[in-house]
């Protein structure tokens, strides 16, 4: 009869902290713990023991765990876990839309070349240059997984969009120069990924800009005047 009564019963809802934690998700507290490192209130030891766990954590419970003693978990305990200059859950597609990869040896995206949402470089004993800044983008944002062993990832993007980073390394150097772009319509470029024993490097290419906001910007007022004149 209890097993029969119990059967019955509707199944209780998991607790948001017994949720499964997504690859976002674990990107988001990996980024706050870059900023508690640099604000000194983590040790290098602290941030590297917490960012292992990170990566291993299952639920979102466990990843509330890494922060839960850092000022940034209670400014957010309001709302749900995000970070301003990260993009959503579910923007960009799990499989990359192009592998730039070189392995003792160099590889390298740039000229008149067109973009996808997500993009993958990895240099192992080797280098991988992606320079944007004459690129055709189809996509408002752009992440940028890149992974340097030995090696370096060089990105370049144009001035006129917007920049940002959160990547680590270890035992090596992930530097992005971030930037905001004053047009809504420009593209964002995300840069993630590790530099381990090597080094990740994006900033913007002075004096290069996306024509394509100034196309998309002219078409706008094309497309205004012909209404109004058609009024």
């Amino acid at each position: 009869m209890d097993l029969q009564k119990h059967a019955q019963q509707p199944d209780t809802p998991p607790r948001s902290t017994e949720l499964r934690a997504s690859d976002a998700d674990r990107d988001r507290i990996v980024e706050l713990l870059h900023d508690a490192h640099a604000e000194g209130r983590l040790t290098a030891d602290e941030h590297a023991e917490r960012v292992e766990g990170v990566l291993t954590a299952k639920t979102l419970g466990e990843l509330e765990g890494f922060i839960q003693d850092l000022p940034a978990a209670h400014e957010r305990r309001a709302a749900p876990l995000s970070a301003p200059g990260r993009p959503a859950a579910g923007v960009f597609p799990v499989d990359p839309d192009d592998n730039v990869v070189a392995v003792f040896s160099a590889a390298a995206r740039k000229g008149r070349w067109r973009t996808g949402r997500r993009i993958h470089a990895y240099a192992v004993f080797g280098s991988v240059e992606i320079d944007l800044s004459e690129a055709l983008f189809d996509h408002q944002q752009v992440m940028i997984k890149a992974f340097s062993v030995f090696g370096s990832v060089e990105i370049r993007v144009p001035e006129n969009v917007s920049l940002r980073g959160t990547g680590g390394g270890v035992l090596g150097a992930f530097e992005v120069d971030p930037q905001d772009s004053d047009d809504d319509n420009a593209p964002v470029i995300y840069v993630d990924g590790w530099a381990i024993l090597g080094s990740v490097e994006a900033r913007p290419k002075r004096g290069k800009l996306v024509k394509d906001i100034l196309d998309r910007v002219q078409r706008t007022v094309d497309r205004s005047m012909r209404k109004h004149l058609g009024h």
